[in-house]
């Protein structure tokens, strides 16, 4: 039996449950097929979450209008009043502060379970949006004027547009035979958590390292969440670390939070950069990870995703009364993304390889880099600017 919608959203992760409510609260029926129910524990029974996130000012609004960020409970959510860079001489650096942005903040600390919570408490509410979980598709068939998902429990969904944002290894991408390029970094990221002997200050702080990007995020209280994105080989030895041993190598780095104390299991996930030749398709577009996937040491990765589901939303609302699957429209969505992913592809990508790089010229020259950008204010007010989301 075939139900037929305006638009199918693949995938109920962040991106994905965000795009469909945006969805819905612009007036289209939108249908969300996810495979996994949500996580129902609530944040702060389970302690802290180990995967976290640096919403920008810019994606806080796009949930703000979702009626998503009130949902979250305030005394686990930390802001981020300055961030703190080094290089990997031991002296150049690169700050960046809320004062001198003019904003109250450069990022709000999130963890994703809280964060997934809050956004799959919003929909039921929202009556033109229609979740089917769990539910995995089997087969999609694109033909002229419907696009129809075929799910294994037998039901059939048929929509004027297929939203794939079910991840970086995203099936539907897969099923559409959109091209795409995957470049394996061979490095994982490493996350754990820790209570801080001393205030964090709510500063952000990174080390690039010969053995990788140590970034440090504060969370509320007296924590911290690491991220250090590091070779497989490296990443193996941390996460074989008593937790005990792994606090004291991560506090090895500075002593201004004094001595920590590992609060959660260390995890690791693998680091690629996926870029895909086109995101749209004859009633297909891609948002999120599917869309594209960058390295994590500017934390942007999931405010890209965000940004996808806002201009798509934009751009199907200005339809009037054209199909929100016609390829024409779609093309507007993918011209309206291109520069904000590419350049942060293009940025996170450098900064990788170039940190990575063991030749001491080369070593000269970054570090030089990073100091000149300290000193160069329109440089560092463009950066801020696109980090928060307003360039």
């Amino acid at each position: 039996m075939e139900t037929r919608h305006d638009v199918i959203v693949v995938g109920g992760g962040l991106v994905g449950a965000s795009c469909a409510l945006a969805l819905a609260r612009a007036g289209l029926d939108t249908v969300l097929v996810e495979g996994q129910a949500p996580c129902g524990v609530p944040p702060g029974e389970a302690g802290w979450d180990s995967r976290i996130y640096a919403i920008s000012p810019g994606s806080v609004r796009f949930l703000e209008a979702l009626g998503v960020w009130a949902r979250l409970p305030a005394q686990r959510l930390q802001a981020v009043s300055a961030m703190h860079i080094r290089g990997d001489d031991g002296r150049s650096f690169l700050h960046f502060s809320a004062y001198e942005a003019g904003v109250a903040a450069l990022a709000v600390i999130v963890e994703s379970r809280a964060l997934s919570r809050a956004l799959w408490q919003a929909l039921p509410g929202c009556p033109q949006v229609v979740c089917h979980c769990p539910a995995r598709p089997s087969r999609l068939a694109v033909e002229a004027d419907w696009a129809r998902l075929f799910l294994d429990d037998g039901r059939v969904l048929a929509a004027k547009l297929i939203v794939g944002a079910d991840g970086a290894r995203s099936w539907v991408r897969q099923q559409a035979g959109l091209r795409f390029r995957d470049k394996d970094y061979r490095q994982m990221g490493v996350v754990a958590n820790f209570a801080c002997e001393k205030p964090h200050g709510g500063i952000a702080r990174q080390w690039f390292r010969s053995d990788g990007i140590l970034a440090w995020l504060p969370l509320p209280g007296n924590h911290l969440s690491m991220v250090w994105s590091t070779d497989t080989a490296h990443a193996a030895k941390l996460l074989a670390l008593p937790p005990g041993e792994l606090a004291a190598r991560v506090a090895e780095v500075s002593d201004v939070v004094g001595r920590l104390t590992c609060i959660t299991p260390a995890a690791a996930f693998p680091l690629h950069l996926i870029q895909v030749d086109t995101v749209v398709a004859p009633r297909l577009a891609l948002i999120g990870d599917a869309a594209h996937q960058v390295h994590p040491l500017a934390g942007q990765g999931v405010n890209l995703g965000f940004g996808d589901a806002e201009v798509l939303t934009r751009e199907l609302s200005r339809r009037g009364v054209r199909d929100c699957g016609e390829l024409a429209l779609l093309r507007r969505y993918e011209r309206a993304r291109k520069e904000d992913v590419l350049a942060m592809q293009f940025v996170t990508d450098a900064l990788k390889e170039l940190f990575a790089h063991p030749h001491p010229v080369v070593g000269v020259l970054r570090n030089l880099g990073l100091s000149a950008t300290q000193r160069a204010g329109f440089l560092k007010q463009a950066l801020v600017r696109h980090a928060l989301g307003t360039s």
